[in-house]
């Protein structure tokens, strides 16, 4: 869905959250092909067995891309992505977890550096069904303004 937001439209605090996502077997081999990251942690679910966390947990690189595609049915023409920053899983995702994302406007501030910008920062945490934040990362926009700000 596109929804034309300038940087003037974003409140902070405002929160979106967007539809679960069950994490399958086949999600593991598809993206320890597309990476090379076969490591037992994510493969070899004998060898996790014996280890702490007793079952294969998701690649980081997995859950990151799984949980931003997941806020991407909403598409601003006015913004795009400056970068991400802080990015954290503080707790593992498995085979059947269900998640899903929960995206905060976090702060907002015109763009010194680029006149007729300003900068979003969208808290974005992605969650499984226990509400337990598995991912956590800063997504920085840079959004056109209404008006010149100078």
């Amino acid at each position: 869905m596109e929804k034309e937001q300038f940087f003037e439209d974003y409140e902070t605090g405002t929160v979106r959250r967007t539809f679960g996502r069950t994490i399958t077997e086949t999600d593991f081999v598809v993206h320890a092909g597309h990476t090379g990251d076969f490591f037992p942690h994510h493969m070899d679910a004998e060898w996790c067995a014996t280890q702490p966390f007793g079952q294969r947990i998701a690649h980081g690189t997995m859950t990151f891309a799984i949980g931003v595609g997941l806020t991407a049915t909403q598409i601003n023409p006015r913004a795009f992505t400056y970068g991400y920053e802080r990015l954290r899983f503080p707790n593992p995702v498995h085979i059947g977890d269900t998640i899903h994302t929960e995206i905060t406007i976090g702060e907002t501030a015109l763009d010194p550096k680029r006149k007729g910008y300003g900068k979003v920062v969208e808290i974005t945490e992605t969650k499984k069904q226990d509400g337990k934040t598995v991912m956590y990362c800063e997504h920085i926009l840079l959004v056109e303004t209404k008006e010149d700000h100078a």
